[in-house]
């Protein structure tokens, strides 16, 4: 009897750890194509990373339920039809991953009974991105590709020409294969999220994400504008190079011209990588970059080719992943606000927590469609964290604390200030208010109008632009053009003086060159560069107003999405009415700036280059000496490259003049580039 009552109960085991089992693959398998093949993943990385340890477990106590399409033997994710597929003479592993310092002293004495000696290590940060594989040949990159599924992966060589961090030609014609991460630098992650919430378009989840989905573009010219970055740490077959450590494979990387990550350190005992783990969980927030723990490699390459690889990961490395900087806190609020594009954007309001070094009791809920895919509710206790140590993000509801009269959060169909109706535009994830005298709309439109880059209005800010909606002073960008000096003395802390000051650079504004003003309408798709180039292209406002989308397509930066919108905005009638008041107010409607016709003809020292400005000018503002600059046929841009003919650099210039010095470019200081502007004027 007791034998087969032991017998019932080792089967019973073993149809839970079957049953535990079938659910832990479809549950992986499913966050596994929303994060490799959709590019939107739903949980965050440690839950993930916790279920499919939970099925290492249970095949190492079940090794008959192991099968081939198990996530325990894939190595990475699925090929995207999208590129051509591009096969891996060597298969690019994986790591395994550990999570506790146990778990490295155990991985320490396996590799030290197995070589017979006390080993030496390279510790290095491990990059949140994409993992990449680059081809040179002759010193030339010809090929780059992703991992896929580690066997076959994504060929994806354009998209990679575009990183300024990976050299197309190296400092000795060798031939080799490199691998490494491509990753996005935190700021372009937060830009980036920015751009997109502001356009109604769903928000990457954290920056290898970002990442993911920007080396996936068929249009190199979206990765171009990615701003993204490598780290490259593994060459193959380092011996040919006369290498013998992971130490000396990383300052060879650097010499050929690679960006390798300077925060690797040889380290020979357990102490010392203790240190670095700790050293490094702690700078974490800090750096400009994401990372999720750190690398541990054997530094010798002969110890590395002893021990070999599993069919999935080196048994000379070993990943150790931090643990979630996250906090529990309780959602008391769900608050709506309405943006200058009339997007409604949901923010939780939550129990203040401490969060990588800052308090935080607020999160973006980006959209509808976001709040209920997590399924946020009042009174919801839920899990806190930063997207790439940067933006609070809520990662998931705690359910098994929701109350039972607990009800789904209802979605407003009125905006939230001026009750009008809101809407979904061209099937975007998110809700407009379109109303067109919406006050929050108008005071967010406002704001804008008066910035640096639009109609430069100092000194009118967010706080003077609601106290003159609060006090009825303004209603739209005419209002401010009819503004009196009694008016503003009825605005708190207005003095005789700071009346005068804005009333001076309102009127200063009327002068602008048009391209100002285009931009300051706020025009979907229109940013200050577009506007500029519709009205080098135009000359004045009435003749952008009157063209056709084929007419805006003629020039052959611009495309459909951008023609149909300015089409689409100056066919309303309160635009038209709002042009009106503006003419009448005596803005100025004509581009004071070089044609683009005149400007592939115009004749001097600026005219048809590429300048950069950067430093502190101490005799003129840099947006004074673009404007000059343009005027001069000049192409102003923001980052030094190959193609740049100037660098004019004022005090303090940093980091371009360097690379400008580097590249040979002409650089001039201030008083050279005065000489030339007083030679031509």
């Amino acid at each position: 009897m007791a034998a087969r009552g032991g017998a019932q109960m080792e089967d019973e085991a073993q149809r839970q750890a079957v049953a535990e089992v079938q659910a832990l693959r479809a549950k992986l398998d499913r966050w596994r194509q929303q994060y490799y093949v959709e590019d939107q993943p739903t949980v965050e990385d440690y839950v993930y990373d916790k279920a499919y340890q939970q099925l290492v477990e249970l095949e190492k106590a079940y090794p008959a339920l192991i099968t081939d399409d198990s996530p325990t033997q894939r190595v990475g994710g699925p090929v995207l039809s999208g590129f051509q597929k591009k096969t891996h003479e060597i298969p690019m592993l994986s790591l395994g991953d550990v999570f506790s310092k146990e778990e490295l002293v155990t991985f320490d004495q396996r590799l030290e009974k197995a070589v017979g000696k006390k080993q030496h290590y390279s510790c290095e940060l491990k990059i949140d991105g994409l993992a990449i594989s680059l081809i040179y040949r002759n010193g030339k990159f010809v090929e780059g590709s992703t991992r896929g599924n580690g066997i076959i992966g994504e060929n994806i060589t354009e998209n990679l020409k575009t990183i300024k961090a990976i050299p197309l030609r190296l400092s000795e014609p060798v031939s080799l294969e490199v691998r490494g991460e491509c990753y996005m630098p935190k700021k372009a992650f937060a830009a980036l999220n920015e751009k997109r919430e502001a356009q109604g378009k769903p928000i990457f989840a954290n920056p290898r994400n970002a990442a993911a989905g920007s080396l996936r573009q068929l249009d190199t010219r979206i990765t171009n504008s990615r701003q993204l970055s490598t780290f490259i740490y593994y060459l193959m077959e380092p011996q040919q190079y006369g290498l013998s450590t992971q130490t000396e494979v990383l300052h060879q990387l650097a010499a050929w011209g690679f960006k390798i990550n300077q925060e690797s350190k040889r380290v020979c005992t357990m102490a010392e990588i203790e240190r670095y783990l700790d050293e490094y969980q702690q700078k974490r927030a800090t750096l400009p970059y994401d990372i999720d723990g750190i690398v541990l490699k054997a530094d010798e390459i002969a110890v590395q080719q002893l021990v070999g690889n599993t069919v999935k990961v080196p048994r000379w490395a070993i990943a150790y992943k931090f643990p979630p900087d996250e906090q529990e806190t309780v959602v008391r609020q769900i608050t709506w606000t309405v943006g200058r594009t009339g997007i409604v954007t949901p923010t939780a309001v939550m129990d203040p927590v401490q969060l990588a070094g800052t308090t935080v009791a607020r999160a973006s809920l980006h959209n509808p469609d976001y709040l209920q895919q997590k399924d946020i509710r009042l009174l919801d206790t839920v899990k806190l964290h930063k997207a790439g140590d940067i933006i609070p993000e809520v990662s998931e509801v705690v359910i098994q604390k929701r109350a039972a009269t607990s009800e789904p959060y209802p979605i407003p169909k009125n905006c939230p200030v001026c009750k009008a109706k809101l809407v979904h535009l061209d099937e975007e994830v998110a809700l407009r208010c379109i109303n067109p005298k919406c006050p929050a709309l108008l005071k967010e439109s406002l704001v804008h109008f008066a910035s640096r880059n639009a109609m430069e209005i100092t000194g009118l800010g967010p706080q003077i632009v609601a106290q003159l909606f609060a006090k009825g002073l303004v209603n739209d960008v005419a209002g401010l053009y009819r503004l009196s000096f009694e008016d503003l003395l009825k605005l708190d802390k207005f003095k005789d003086k700071s009346a005068r000051n804005l009333l001076t650079a309102i009127d200063k504004s009327r002068h602008n060159s048009v391209e100002r003003l285009v931009y300051g309408l706020g025009i979907r798709h229109v940013g200050a560069k577009v506007a500029r180039i519709l009205m080098s292209h135009f000359g004045n406002l009435q003749n952008l107003m009157a063209a056709s989308v084929t007419e805006i397509l003629e020039i052959d930066s611009l495309g459909e999405v951008i023609a149909q919108s300015i089409v689409t905005y100056f066919s309303k009638n309160e635009v038209k009415e709002l042009i009106t008041e503006l003419k009448e107010a005596g803005l100025n409607f004509k581009y004071l700036g070089v044609s683009a016709a005149k400007a592939a003809q115009k004749e001097g020292f600026f005219a048809g280059k590429k300048v950069v400005l950067t430093g502190t000018l101490s005799q003129m503002k840099r947006t004074d000496a673009k404007k000059w600059l343009e005027a001069q046929g000049a192409d102003v841009t923001g980052s030094v490259s190959k193609n740049t003919d100037f660098v004019i650099a004022g005090q303090d210039a940093g980091s371009k003049l360097t690379k400008a010095q580097k590249l040979g470019i002409t650089v001039l200081d201030e008083q050279g580039f005065k000489e030339q502007m007083e030679a031509r004027n």
